[in-house]
């Protein structure tokens, strides 16, 4: 999927539609001192895995896209709900 770099979004800040600066989100690495974590780790090791069994499927075919728009009048970041694909790529318009 191609999107361009700068849209048309509404500002939550501003309370109208500006131009938006759009850049996409990073997932960080996720911690493993998670105390759910922690405890599926302990749940899925050992013998027979019980209660859960450990992933061996494939992968999803698409990843989660999440997108951060920043407005070019008062400077404010907003982030938007993910989105589903394959590809994805920023253009200049």
């Amino acid at each position: 999927m191609k999107m361009p770099r700068v849209r048309k979004e509404f500002c939550p800040k501003c309370k109208k539609h500006t131009d938006h600066e759009v850049e996409r989100v990073k997932t960080r690495p996720r911690s493993e001192l998670k105390w759910g974590q922690r405890r599926y780790r302990r749940a899925t090791s050992g013998y027979g895995g019980f209660p859960r069994p450990k992933y061996e499927g494939r992968q999803k075919p698409t990843t989660k896209v999440a997108l951060r728009y920043r407005c070019k009048v008062c400077k404010k970041a907003h982030q938007r709900t993910c989105f589903r694909a394959k590809v994805f790529e920023l253009k200049e318009a």
